[in-house]
């Protein structure tokens, strides 16, 4: 990659790639290795661990966006997308999220979960043994208002945020 291309160029293209040219595509096409890389970093950051607090709360109120891909648990056939695909998806709705778009419009064109859309994504409130370990560290770490990175889990990739 040129270091007069900026790196942003490469990320929405790999994002463009990963998500059926939901972004502009720059008109640099974008070598195979800058998307892999782009997919690695973010199958990294989707894995990282989050330390359990001793003073969290025993429930909190949560919503989230799934993006599910071929493989994953309950991921209905016509999921085809490669988990590489979903995290990049999962990202780029994140994206959407830090740019201030609403939380429910985020859900409805990207979450992979039957009904979110008419639940703007509201799991309502939850102690850490109804969710995935991964899913819980993640969410029960967040301040109210806060939206989490990137989380993988057996389902998908999801972003959470906390509402109470």
């Amino acid at each position: 990659m040129s270091s007069s291309r900026p790196i942003f160029s490469v990320v929405a293209a790999a994002l463009s790639l990963a998500c059926g040219g939901a972004t502009k595509v720059p008109s640099t096409p974008v070598a195979p290795d800058d998307a892999a890389s782009t997919a690695e970093r973010c199958l990294a950051a989707a894995d990282a661990k989050h330390d359990r607090s001793p003073s969290e709360p025993s429930r909190i109120t949560a919503k989230h966006i799934l993006v599910r891909y071929a493989g994953a648990k309950h991921a209905p056939d016509s999921v085809t997308r490669t988990r590489e695909q979903a995290c990049l998806r999962a990202q780029e709705a994140l994206d959407h999220l830090k740019q201030g778009v609403d939380f429910a419009e985020v859900v409805k064109q990207y979450s992979d979960e039957s009904g979110a859309a008419a639940r703007e994504g509201s799991l309502g409130a939850i102690e850490r043994s109804d969710v995935a370990p991964s899913f819980a560290d993640a969410a029960f770490e967040l301040q109210m208002r806060e939206v989490s990175d990137v989380v993988e889990t057996p389902f998908g990739f999801h972003v959470i945020l906390r509402v109470e």
